[in-house]
């Protein structure tokens, strides 16, 4: 696991959801190497999709910029030492949801 304590930079979700998604990001650490973002990515959606039902997107790494759109209380951005983890519930434009906003997201200076 990447040594450092999550710290999170954006998030609209509630307590309990950000919890399971800093446990979970924990659990992808342990069990897969940081230079295997991919596979870090693919177990926290899978299990956010399992958990919280489907269309959740996750995005890993240390330097990626993103704009997303998103449905309301399903967006967390946070970091664990220099790796960035971006993970949201996706939304194919406002007309669908009445509750969902678009974030822009920057990471390209992430510090530890």
């Amino acid at each position: 696991m990447l040594e450092g304590k999550a710290v999170i930079g954006e998030t609209d979700m509630l307590q309990a959801m950000q919890q399971e998604a800093l446990h979970l990001a924990s659990k992808a650490l342990d069990s897969f190497d940081v230079t295997e973002p991919t596979d870090i990515a693919r177990f926290i959606k899978n299990e956010f999709d399992r958990i919280y039902g489907g269309g959740w997107q996750c995005i890993v790494g240390t330097d990626f910029g993103s704009f997303v759109t998103h449905c309301s209380g399903c967006f967390i951005y946070f970091c664990v030492g220099s790796l960035a983890i971006l993970l949201f519930r996706g939304s194919s434009g406002p007309e669908a949801e009445p509750n969902q906003f678009m974030t822009a997201l920057d990471t390209s200076v992430v510090t530890a």
